[in-house]
This record gives structure tokens, sequence and C-alpha cells, in this order.
């Protein structure tokens, strides 16, 4: 998985995985997602994310146990 943030378009993207986009659909304003050839998600990307994402340059990760 990674995450990025780009200040110049000010956009956050999440990858889940590394594969082709297939389609991508805006499923809430702002929230693009994209799929892969299996249907599955291959990455969300959050448009405006400065307006939505408290400090979109820091990032916590946590694993469940």
């Amino acid at each position: 998985m990674k995450v990025s943030y780009d200040p110049e378009t000010d956009s956050l993207t999440i990858t889940l995985r590394e594969e082709r986009i297939k389609e991508s659909d805006e499923i809430r304003p702002g929230i693009i997602v994209d799929f892969g050839y299996d249907g599955g998600i291959v990455r969300f990307e959050i448009l405006q994310a400065s307006k939505v994402v408290h400090n979109a340059r820091e990032i916590q990760f946590a694993v469940g146990q």
C-alpha cells in the first residue's frame, strides 16, 4: 500500500496494489476510485485533499492484531 500527497494538485492518492486500471468512477464529489481488470479496487484519489483531510502531509499507520 502506498499513500502520496501532491501539493500542486492538492490530491491524496491511496494505492492498494499495483495493477493496470480498467476504469475509474467518481463515487462522490471529489472521490475517485480506480478499478482493475478483475473488478477490484486499485486506488482511491481524494481531490482538494486539504479541505477534507487534516494535515494531508502527515499519516499514521496502524496494523491490528
